[in-house]
C-alpha cells in the first residue's frame, strides 16, 4: 500500500487535526502504532511539523470523515508519492532547505554511525568536509546544530535513507535494521496492551491511587 511522503510529518497532523484513532494513523502513514503514540505524547525524538495530506492531495476530507466515523475503516491514499529520481551529480537542494543540512547530518551520524561520510554526502548533497566538522563537533555553528530526521526535513526520501542504512550495515557486516510491525510481535497484543495501561492510568488517576507524576509514566511507554 502507498503510504504518505513523509509520514512521520502526516501523522502528527492527523493526531492534531482529526479525531482518528492511533491504529488508522498508523496503517495510513505505515508506522507501528507506538510511534504514533510517541508523536502524540510528545516523546519523539525529533519534535515533528505536521504536514497537511490534504493539501498534498495524499487524501481527501471526505476520506478522514469517513474513517473519523467508523473506528474499523482503513484510509486509503489518493495517489503515491511522486517518485524522485536521482541523476548523476550532485544533489540540489532549495536554497529553503539548506540550512537544515547540519540537522540531517547530524541525525545521521548519531543514529546511524555506519553510514559513511560520501553516503551521507550523497544523500543530503553536501561535502565531506562539512560532514566531517560535524562529526568532530569542529563546525562554526555547532552550538546551534540539532540533530533531525532528514526525511522530516525534506532534504531525502525515507526509501533512499533506508536503502543507504542497509548498504552501509552489509558494507560493515553487521545486520540491517528492519522495522516490521507484524513481524515478531503479536501486534494486537501490543495494542491491547498500551491501551489497558492507558487507561488503567486514567482510572487509577481519576481515583486518587497514585499521583500525577507516576501516572504520567504510565501513560507514556517511553518513559519507562
Amino acid at each position: 500500500m502507498a503510504q504518505p511522503l513523509m509520514p512521520h510529518a502526516t501523522a502528527s497532523w492527523l493526531v492534531d487535526n482529526s479525531s482518528l484513532s492511533f491504529e488508522q494513523i498508523a496503517e495510513f502513514c505505515g508506522l507501528h502504532i507506538l510511534e504514533v503514540q510517541a508523536i502524540a505524547d510528545d516523546t519523539a525524538a525529533t519534535k515533528l511539523t505536521g504536514r497537511d495530506p490534504i493539501r498534498a492531495h495524499e487524501v481527501t476530507q471526505e476520506e478522514i470523515d469517513k474513517a473519523q466515523a467508523d473506528p474499523n475503516y482503513r484510509m486509503q491514499i489518493t495517489k503515491g508519492p511522486d517518485q524522485v529520481r536521482r541523476t548523476k551529480g550532485p544533489r540540489y537542494t532549495p536554497v529553503s532547505k539548506r540550512q537544515d543540512k547540519p540537522d540531517g547530518i547530524a541525525w545521521i551520524i548519531r543514529n546511524h554511525p555506519e553510514i559513511t561520510d560520501g553516503q551521507i554526502g550523497l544523500l543530503i548533497g553536501t561535502t565531506r568536509t562539512t560532514i566531517a566538522a560535524i562529526r568532530d563537533r569542529s563546525h562554526w555553528n555547532m552550538a546551534n546544530i540539532t540533530p533531525k530526521d532528514p526525511v522530516t526535513l525534506g532534504l531525502t526520501t525515507q526509501r533512499e535513507l533506508d536503502a543507504a542504512v542497509a548498504k552501509a550495515a552489509k558494507a560493515a557486516g553487521i545486520e540491517a535494521p528492519t522495522f516490521d510491525p507484524k513481524l515478531d510481535g503479536d501486534r494486537e497484543a501490543l495494542i491491547g496492551q498500551l491501551r489497558a495501561e492507558r487507561e488503567q492510568a486514567a482510572r487509577d488517576l481519576e481515583a486518587g491511587i497514585v499521583p500525577k507524576s507516576q501516572a504520567d509514566a504510565l501513560f507514556d511507554p517511553f518513559r519507562r
